[in-house]
């Protein structure tokens, strides 16, 4: 399971993200009132998705031996209709390597298996507390 503890002192929105071992900052952009020192919300989600699809594919290319993928891109763009209460995410991967259209085809259906991409498709349910 992961956990992360996210802390906010008296200054607004700079935000500090850490796990057992890592830290990082967020913040909004200065447009919005941030300090632009750190990814922003949005892009900390767009993350996780580019990089889970990123070492989803290289693990499963690694298992079967694909030495020709040399490297993997993957852009996200995030966006959202608050008033449509809708949120878009457009993924666009780029395989860099010879590789045939079977092996491309595969690779689209693996990475739409990737874990973050299963769990930003399906129901997501918060429980919050306070203490």
């Amino acid at each position: 399971m992961a956990k992360v503890v996210a802390t906010i002192g008296t200054e607004l929105y700079k935000t500090e993200i850490k796990t057992a071992t890592h830290s990082l900052i967020a913040d909004e952009p200065v447009s919005a009132g941030g300090l632009d020192l750190g990814f922003s919300p949005e892009e900390l989600l767009a993350s996780a998705l580019a990089a889970c699809t990123c070492g989803t594919l290289r693990m499963y290319a690694n298992r079967k031996g694909w030495s020709e993928l040399t490297e993997i891109n993957v852009a996200v763009d995030f966006s959202r209709d608050v008033q449509a209460n809708v949120s878009q995410m457009n993924r666009k991967i780029e395989l860099v390597g010879d590789l045939n259209e079977e092996q491309k085809t595969r690779l689209l259906a693996i990475a739409n298996k990737c874990p973050i991409h299963n769990a930003l498709t399906h129901t997501i349910t918060i429980d919050t507390t306070l203490s």
